[in-house]
């Protein structure tokens, strides 16, 4: 609240005056640019023009999809519901030659091709024209499946805004065409209910909000050392090591997880760490440990291990319908089993050291896990360990070496880039630039090779996060990597004035849609430095 003192303020007064009368037009012309594309992430083509047009009180959806699942209808509806909910809209005596009637959508794909999966057809066409004199017009969506659908609903949803003067939602800039498909066909995000209980709705909007930014996996990491809070039919038990008999999810809420998800395109990649992180089996289990006061992992050598998780997994297939399973395998301590006599002995007999009963404890979960359907996520220390000797449907999960994805694909194993330093959320002091900035093709240049790496993931673990700061946590950063993992390469920002504006446009459009998105100026979960625009911070 200081003044500024006179001396040499006429001369700075008159460089500023200079410098606005030398550089203006170029920083307009670079500010409208900026307003007009307010899409996030951006699409692969854009086309626009200056017209502005308005969407009808009865804007509706017309399909000759047959749309069993409601998949269509619904998503249809959220976007509705996106667009209106900010404001209250009114009914206006408007030009019929600026209305838009309603939106038609074209999808190729019969309907019976519902069932989501990994690298199912995503791409979509969107075209919003300017209505002729005296004809109703429709804006057009085109797309190969009812998935890529929803993605085009998520760009036209930030194509429209609320108009203060009439009261009705505008589009600006008509006629638009926007071509898109994503540059990968895996975009995750993990959340930890493990170290943190999430409850359902929490999950449930963590699912809308990555939506918006067209992430299309969750990797749920249920259980770990601290607690088990799924129920597991087969072996009843294992949820005795939730936190409390109340901060557990039933196989049926995690049936609902699943089916929310899949009806806005976004894949489940469920979890189970094996052999490491698993102290919490043994609450209901004891057996599972190698002894009472050396409690992890689990115990190599008994054969009740495995038939527990072959019991998980079987349960499992019944409800995580996504063709990858997540079997952990990182950060292995064995020295429980060399120091229990009766592993040891074991170990011994088999004429294995601990190395050597790492591999077989971690190969023979994966061939559980392939009798039950499953393609199979290790993290990174299992290829670091064993190499080829995976599975060949082994996709590794880098996230501590830097320049591992190219020893994986090169090996000829598919990768998933989750490098901590750049993409994981509980890193506070990773600033969006750095997420933006971080490329999961770095130094691979083989085509073939940059195939196997089939896209990446920013981790939310869940030590310091519960329900009262996960979304702050997650946002905008997390928007920051979805772009990096959507949009062709060379139509990603080199310099990050270039996305600033439109990251924290979309970042007031989180806030707008109830999701608690943190500034821009800051670090990760950062409160906001002071009085300001939402737009400026």
């Amino acid at each position: 609240m200081g003044r500024m003192g006179s001396s040499g303020g006429g001369a700075v007064m008159v460089v500023a005056v200079a410098l606005v009368l030398v550089f203006g037009n170029a920083l307009e012309l670079a500010r409208s640019e900026e307003e007009i594309l307010k899409i996030w992430p951006m699409p692969a083509e854009v086309r626009y023009g200056q017209r502005q047009v308005y969407l009808s009180g009865e804007f509706g959806v017309s399909t000759e999809y047959a749309d069993g699942s409601g998949i269509l209808k619904d998503g249809f509806n959220r976007m509705v519901s996106l667009i209106k909910e900010d404001h209250v809209v009114v009914e206006a005596n408007l030009s019929h030659n600026s209305l838009l009637l309603g939106l038609h959508v074209l999808i190729s794909s019969p309907n019976h091709q519902e069932q989501l999966q990994y690298g199912i057809d995503e791409s979509y066409k969107l075209m919003v024209p300017v209505p002729s004199p005296g004809k109703p017009a429709y804006a057009h969506l085109q797309a190969q499946t009812v998935y890529g659908a929803l993605h085009g609903f998520q760009t036209f949803s930030q194509l429209c805004q609320f108009n203060f003067k009439s009261k009705v939602i505008e589009v600006k800039m008509a006629p638009w065409t926007i071509i898109d498909q994503p540059r990968f066909s895996y975009r995750g995000l993990l959340i930890d209910t493990s170290r943190h209980y999430l409850p359902l709705p929490v999950i449930k909007n963590v699912i809308d909000s990555m939506t918006y930014a067209k992430l299309n996996v969750l990797h749920w990491h249920i259980v770990d050392t601290q607690s088990f809070p799924l129920e597991i039919p087969s072996y009843p038990k294992l949820w005795d090591g939730a936190y409390s008999t109340s901060e557990r999810y039933t196989a049926a809420d995690a049936a609902e997880i699943v089916s929310y998800a899949q009806k806005r395109g976004i894949n489940v990649l469920a979890e189970i760490d094996v052999p490491g992180h698993a102290l919490s089996w043994g609450i209901g289990y004891p057996s599972l440990w190698p002894s009472k006061d050396c409690q992890q992992p689990l115990d190599v050598s008994n054969e009740f291990t495995f038939k527990v998780i072959d019991g998980i997994l079987s349960d499992f297939s019944k409800i995580f319908k996504f063709k990858f399973v997540h079997l952990g395998g990182d950060e292995v301590n064995t020295s429980c089993w060399t120091t229990t006599p009766r592993i040891s002995k074991w170990l011994k007999k088999k004429g294995m050291n601990e190395s050597q009963a790492y591999e077989y404890f971690v190969l023979r979960a994966q061939d559980i896990a392939l009798s039950h359907g499953y393609e199979i996520v290790n993290w990174e220390e299992t290829f670091v360990n064993f190499g080829k000797k995976l599975n060949p449907k082994t996709i590794v999960h880098n996230w501590l070496a830097v320049g591992l994805a190219q020893q994986v694909v090169a090996s000829g194993l598919r990768c998933i880039v989750s490098n901590q330093e750049k993409w994981y959320l509980d890193h506070l002091d990773t600033t969006w630039e750095e997420f933006y900035l971080n490329e999961p093709l770095r130094n691979i240049t083989n085509l073939n090779q940059q195939k196997l790496v089939i896209g990446g993931e920013v981790c939310m673990w869940g030590e310091t996060i519960d329900a009262s700061d996960i979304e702050q946590t997650i946002w905008p950063r997390a928007a920051a990597a979805a772009e990096r993992l959507w949009t062709p390469y060379d139509k990603l920002a080199k310099n990050m004035r270039q996305v600033t504006g439109r990251l924290a446009h979309f970042r007031c459009l989180l806030n707008q849609r109830g999701v608690a998105a943190a500034p821009l100026d800051g670090f990760g979960r950062s409160s906001p430095r002071g009085p300001g625009s939402c737009y400026i911070q």
